[in-house]
């Protein structure tokens, strides 16, 4: 009889494998979309708009998902969408990651003056509503990709903050901290050779869960036209395009809508999975 307590690693296991093997599969095809994309995304051919997905009457050979309204084909600008979509979850996550994360572990780790400040200031700038707060950054800076990046190292690094802090707080309650001030370790050591270890699974997480948040904002921005170019391939452009013609071609809106829900998912049930099997008080 199999053990029991083996069950909660069994669906650990597979659910971060389905989440690691669907991230994998966006990355490769992100990396090689010259390579595996079946056409150019940006050629458009009125003589074959609105082609249904390949198992649809009407379908032509090599469309594996139809076309748009512009006769362009949806698989290629879904692989070349996955490659802006990426960029702006590893760039901006990792960003908003790093300043946040260090922010929170001084804040956490010292209190007193440095806590204070920082924390009045992660009051002050979670007041603002996000999304907007994106879109007024946006417009400020211009559009653009890095335009996309600042925006959103700029609003979420707060995430990160006032997580780490508390996690950081508590550890530095923890005996080991005290056995390594009592063995004469300065405080910078401390903290960053006793307490960064211990809530590194919870920046792992948040990293994870942030890169998805991203992967929505670009989409949301790039649907309102405040991302890239309209004329290059992203998520929230072919959302906006599918919407215009949900009646005549239903695909151009569900592919891209599928392809975003399961890469957020997949991002933030990877972070989770890594957290429950590198997180000593979980495991």
């Amino acid at each position: 009889m199999a053990d029991s307590r083996a069950l909660p690693r069994r669906r650990f296991d597979a659910r971060l494998m389905l989440a690691g093997g669907w991230l994998l599969v966006v990355l490769l095809a992100a990396i090689f979309a010259p390579l595996v994309a079946p056409h150019d995304p940006l050629a458009q051919d009125l003589m074959l708009e609105r082609l249904p997905p390949f198992w649809l009457p009407g379908s032509e050979p090599g469309y594996w998902l139809g076309t748009d309204s512009l006769g362009r084909d949806l698989l290629s600008r879904l692989i070349f969408g996955a490659r802006i979509a990426l960029i702006v979850a590893f760039v901006a996550a990792l960003a908003a990651c790093i300043v946040g994360s260090t922010l929170g572990l001084i804040a956490g780790y010292f209190g007193g003056w440095p806590d204070r400040i920082i924390s009045r200031i992660v009051d002050v700038w979670m007041a603002f509503p996000p999304v907007l707060f994106a879109i007024l950054l946006v417009a400020v800076f211009g559009t653009g990709l890095m335009s996309v990046i600042i925006a959103i190292v700029v609003i979420d690094w707060t995430r990160f903050c006032r997580v780490i802090r508390a996690e950081a707080m508590s550890q530095a309650r923890m005996d080991y901290v005290e056995n390594a001030r009592i063995a004469g370790f300065g405080r910078i050591r401390i903290m960053v050779s006793e307490v960064l270890p211990n809530v590194l699974p919870s920046i792992v997480a948040l990293l994870s869960l942030e890169m998805g948040i991203a992967v929505i904002v670009e989409a949301i921005l790039s649907f309102v036209n405040l991302s890239i170019s309209s004329d290059a391939p992203t998520w929230g452009g072919i959302i906006a395009e599918g919407r215009l013609s949900i009646h005549q071609a239903w695909w151009v809106l569900v592919f891209p809508l599928i392809a975003l829900f399961l890469t957020v998912l997949s991002f933030s049930q990877f972070g989770e999975g890594l957290k429950s099997r590198f997180d000593p008080v979980l495991r």
